[in-house]
């Protein structure tokens, strides 16, 4: 499925620049054209602004004052982005995360460290609209 990811447009919720430039690069060799926003608190501007958008890549813990399920939340309330996949990437406890993002409608959820063998596989069927749970590996 990889092969489906050049060109595709992926906008990253994450606060920590490190693991920013992790996911960048792991994505970006493969043609896949990032954005980025680390505080969440113009989220939805930013993200029309870098529209069309394929996947969103949430962070669930963000600092600032915001976390990725109130962002989630609040892109899943504008109708130009409602329908948008929004896959959870976080070291957040996965048995109590992956049943709320299931609740809000995630595409799925991948725990961190991100595995950079698996992670693109996983995020083109993000794209494709295939769920992806790391409970299921």
């Amino acid at each position: 499925m990889v092969n489906t990811l050049s060109g595709k447009r992926i906008f990253i919720f994450e606060d920590n620049p490190e693991n920013r430039v992790i996911t960048r690069f792991s994505l970006s060799r493969f043609g896949v054209i990032v954005q980025s926003d680390h505080s969440g608190r113009e989220a939805i501007r930013k993200l029309k602004q870098f529209a069309p958008v394929d996947l969103i890549i949430m962070d669930l813990m963000m600092g600032m004052g915001s976390d990725g399920f109130t962002i989630a939340q609040e892109i899943r309330q504008d109708p130009a982005l409602a329908n948008i996949p929004i896959l959870a990437v976080s070291a957040t406890d996965s048995s109590t995360a992956i049943p709320r993002c299931r609740e809000m409608g995630f595409i799925g959820f991948v725990s961190k460290p991100i595995n950079d063998d698996r992670f693109p596989d996983q995020v083109a069927k993000a794209i494709a609209h295939i769920e992806v749970w790391d409970d299921e590996y």
